[in-house]
């Protein structure tokens, strides 16, 4: 079996699209018009010159993704000419909520399984190895109504003959799972299909979000995941199974992140893919259903922090949401303390009650692709699902694709890296609006955790050992002349573990220097015009009074050792300003 090829010829959409324009033709407008009303709005944010074009807008407000693709603030008819329009969802109805059970947590896991499945989970993917009480741990299950999905890195053989020695003699749900993953050595994958095969269920795990949770990009995760599901095919095909029949037995996993926007159009991306790959193969599907790709949607590790970890509610929520609407025919909500090891109950009960609630009370799961025709999403899946294809092919024609995949994504986790570092990329709780006084809840050490390179681990890293001193945020005037820029410095500081003793209004060099108590490294934040009335010599005040390192919230300054001020490199900045203080 090969594949090689094109992605595809473009074809055309259906003519007459319509317009954006609304009934009443006082409410029709062009794209011209919104140009001059944005144009108006980013003047007074002063990112246009008033001698700048209207039409520049477009250039300043368009964002590039870490793959080097470019969303456009507005999406308009002429943007999605000549798309194609495959890979659209093939979900009819609610999606199956699937919940994490490690089995190597025995009874406790079996207790949780319960619990979930009478939470309104509707399946569950079991993290198991060889050894585990497979028994226990699906005591009560009904496995004809919950499917099981098997996960075991290693020893994947011996599970699910575990798995099938104790569901001998019942029936099993066709949406179960056997789980062995594409990359797993070949006599073992043809085993364990065959062993699905016998039983009328899946056999096949093709798991993407190994890669992301290493930092990989969505297009460097589409690839792998083409470039796995083609091995498998192969590896199937030459053990004397047809590609019907070995496409059949495969379960792709991705993640979907709080991105909502480039999560729905990577799973659209996905199924488009996979259909070529499928077609080059030559498949001869009689039936729809047989080109579609069944899907498994889990929420990001990686994006979730182990600080302010409720914030992951709402990153998880989004991208089940996403999920959702990207066609995911199953969606894990990771529990939002995962990052701090084994979820408790009431984590878990958050977690399934996110798709509940969406398909329940939101209705999200009633349309079937309420993504479809979104101009946006009509052209970020297709140029994700190019880019993909093209880093596909190079994988297939590299002499080592393994090297070339690894240096691709740590290229772009640097990129990530370095956007979050300047808060670029902002991250709610941790380097945007932390709290330096919060408890966090304790949690057991996962027996089962994966090795995630997390968006913010370097400010985890400042947060884990908070700085002994504090800085003194040394105020000039009153509360509304300084309370922007101190705001902004202490929200700073505090991403890095760092917390302020604050001067307070003050109206001179006399008030400033009462307030002082000594801390090595103070910051001055006031207005332009206090700077430039008294700036110097309150610098040079508190130099006096003992302080060693002054910062400046604000522009560089001749009297001042640095400057924090936005897009500063934050990581660098606070790293350096603990040095002073210690």
């Amino acid at each position: 079996m090969t594949v090689s090829g094109p992605l595809e010829e473009p074809t055309e959409l259906e003519p007459d699209q319509g317009t954006l324009g609304l009934a009443d033709p006082a409410d029709r407008w062009s794209v011209t018009d919104w140009e001059a009303a944005a144009a108006a709005v980013l003047r007074k944010a002063k990112r246009l010159g008033e001698d700048e074009p209207d039409a520049l807008v477009q250039e300043r407000l368009t964002r590039t993704t870490l793959d080097g693709i470019d969303i456009a603030p507005l999406g308009t008819p002429a943007s999605v000419e000549g798309l194609a329009t495959h890979g659209r969802p093939t979900r009819a109805g609610e999606w199956d909520i699937r919940s994490r059970v490690v089995a190597g947590r025995g009874r406790t896991a079996n207790e949780e399984a319960l619990v979930d499945l009478d939470g309104g989970v509707s399946s569950l993917w079991l993290e198991a190895s060889p050894g585990d009480d497979l028994g226990q741990v699906l005591e009560g299950v009904l496995l004809d109504l919950a499917p099981v999905v098997l996960d075991a890195r290693d020893g994947a053989l011996e599970v699910a003959r575990a798995f099938l020695a104790h569901a001998a003699g019942r029936e099993l749900h066709p949406g179960t799972n056997l789980g062995v993953g594409a990359e797993a050595a070949d006599d073992e994958l043809v085993a364990v299909a065959g062993l699905a095969r016998e039983a009328g269920v899946l056999g096949v795990v093709v798991d993407a979000t190994t890669v992301h949770d290493r930092g990989a990009s969505d297009v460097q995760e589409l690839a792998h995941s083409m470039a796995l599901g083609a091995r498998a095919l192969r590896v199937l095909t030459g053990s004397g199974l047809s590609v019907e029949e070995a496409a059949r037995l495969l379960e792709f996993r991705y993640a979907a992140t709080d991105e909502q926007f480039t999560t729905i159009a990577k799973l659209r991306a996905a199924r488009r893919l996979w259909a070529r790959v499928l077609e080059l193969s030559e498949a001869s599907f009689q039936e729809t259903e047989g080109w579609t790709q069944r899907q498994h949607a889990v929420t990001s590790r990686p994006m979730m922090s182990r600080y302010d970890p409720w914030v992951n509610m709402l990153r998880t929520t989004v991208a089940a949401f996403a999920a959702g609407v990207g066609g995911a025919d199953a969606v894990t909500v990771l529990p939002f303390d995962t990052p701090l090891g084994v979820p408790d109950a009431f984590g878990r009960r958050i977690a399934r009650n996110t798709s509940a609630l969406l398909i329940s009370e939101s209705h999200v799961a009633r349309v079937s692709d309420p993504a479809g025709g979104a101009y946006a999403v009509e052209r970020l899946t297709d140029d994700l699902a190019r880019a993909g294809w093209e880093l596909f092919g190079r994988l297939e024609d590299a002499a080592d694709p393994r090297r070339l995949l690894d240096e691709a994504i740590a290229d772009v986790a640097a990129r990530r890296e370095r956007e979050v570092a300047t808060r670029k990329r902002p991250l709610t709780g941790l380097t945007e609006f932390p709290n330096l006084a919060e408890t966090l809840p304790e949690r057991e050490p996962d027996p089962a955790a994966r090795e995630v390179r997390r968006w913010g681990a370097s400010f985890e890293a400042l947060r884990d050992e908070p700085a002994t001193q504090h800085v003194f945020l040394a105020t000039l005037g009153p509360v509304a002349a300084h309370t922007a820029r101190a705001t902004f410095a202490t929200n700073l500081f505090a991403a890095g573990g760092i917390a302020v003793d604050v001067a307070g209004p003050t109206k001179d060099t006399g008030e400033l220097v009462a307030a002082y108590a000594g801390q090595p490294v103070v910051c001055l934040a006031g207005s332009d015009p206090a700077y430039a009335e008294w700036g110097a010599q309150a610098a040079a005040a508190l130099r006096e009074a003992g302080a060693t390192h002054v910062i400046i919230a604000g522009r560089p300054v001749d009297y001042a050792d640095a400057s924090c001020a936005t897009g500063v490199d934050a990581l660098d900045f606070l790293t350096r300003t603990r040095s002073k203080l210690a």
